[in-house]
């Protein structure tokens, strides 16, 4: 864990076991619990036959014809037959394309969104049942391998629990519930909030002006109870870019809803008082909002020096803790 001082701008190498050191009384630390969802399909388009070989492994699947791949990405009617989703091969997928899966579901491209989404709808059944039995988890795309069935539970955080997301919020991976403990003997006390991570917080920024730049949205929901907690502290501890972007929609625009708060240099925070957070990407959003909170050259030296040190990114790597 690299820790990030911004005040004394200046950095210290650390272990994340020492993280309850740095929680003190009237702390706050905010952990987004939401779980991800099995919400990769492998069907073919009607009226094309495709033919799958090896169990549970669609990296084999050999296809006389019509692949298609969904990654459905957020219920948006109130029976949840119908989703927001990427579709691929996306141009070969005019509206009207039915597409079948397993075990008989079958959906159709009813609308095409903004960029690249489109929506389906399911003719019958309930939709995370199916996810349940043919869904794949929808492993980063640098994990160069199938997912398993250990994925369901590995790919998650040990405090998720509301279903909704298509990625972990991955800050969130390196706790335990003896760490979790740990940072409540220290003083602070504990809050979920809960944001269903889809493509705005994970998709590449092609834009030249980022001012007028435009997030995809994603649901989020505070409880009462929790509010009161965040409200209540001294200092707010975000686990995560998820969790810093949940509590400051919230103060502008109410405990629930959908989000597109896009945060870059320039953000004036009112919530986030420290953030943890892993090592990002190059023009991802992720990497914007860790240098609006500690500063962009500063954020951009301590990268630096990760990358001499041979701190490990992505979702199963390393972290940064700016406070």
């Amino acid at each position: 864990m690299l820790v990030l001082y911004r005040d004394e701008q200046r950095w210290e190498d650390r272990r994340f076991v020492e993280f309850p050191n740095f929680l003190r009384a009237g702390d706050c630390l905010v952990l987004n619990n939401s779980r991800v969802i099995p919400s990769r399909l492998f069907g073919h388009r009607e009226g094309t036959r495709s033919i799958a070989i090896g169990k549970n492994n669609p990296k084999r699947w050999q296809h006389l014809s019509g692949r298609v791949e969904v990654l459905l990405l957020r219920p948006i009617s109130e029976d949840q037959r119908e989703w927001r989703a990427l579709v691929r091969p996306g141009r070969k997928m005019p509206v009207g394309e039915v597409v079948v899966f397993e075990n008989g579901l079958k959906a159709e491209i009813v609308d095409r969104g903004e960029l690249g989404e489109r929506t389906m709808r399911f003719f019958h059944g309930d939709v995370e049942q199916a996810l349940e039995r043919i869904g794949h988890v929808p492993l980063p795309p640098y994990i160069r391998r199938p997912d398993e069935v250990s994925d369901r539970e590995r790919y998650q955080t040990v405090f998720a629990k509301e279903k909704g997301s298509v990625a972990a919020p991955t800050a969130g991976l390196h706790f335990t519930r003896e760490i979790l403990e740990q940072c409540r003997r220290a003083g602070a006390e504990i809050a979920f909030v809960t944001l269903h991570v889809g493509l705005g917080t994970f998709q590449p920024i092609h834009a030249e002006n980022i001012a007028g730049y435009r997030l995809h949205a994603e649901r989020y929901e505070i409880s009462p109870e929790n509010e009161v907690r965040i409200r209540g502290a001294a200092r707010r501890i975000a686990v995560g870019t998820t969790s810093v972007r949940t509590i400051e929609s919230a103060e502008k625009q109410g405990p629930q809803g959908e989000t597109e708060l896009f945060i870059y240099p320039g953000f004036d925070f009112r919530m986030t008082g420290g953030m943890l957070t892993n090592f990002h990407l190059p023009r991802t959003s992720l990497l914007l909002l860790a240098c609006a909170f500690g500063g962009r050259e500063f954020v951009l030296s301590a990268y630096r020096h990760a990358v001499e040190e041979r701190y490990r990114f992505y979702s199963y790597g390393d972290c940064m803790l700016i406070v």
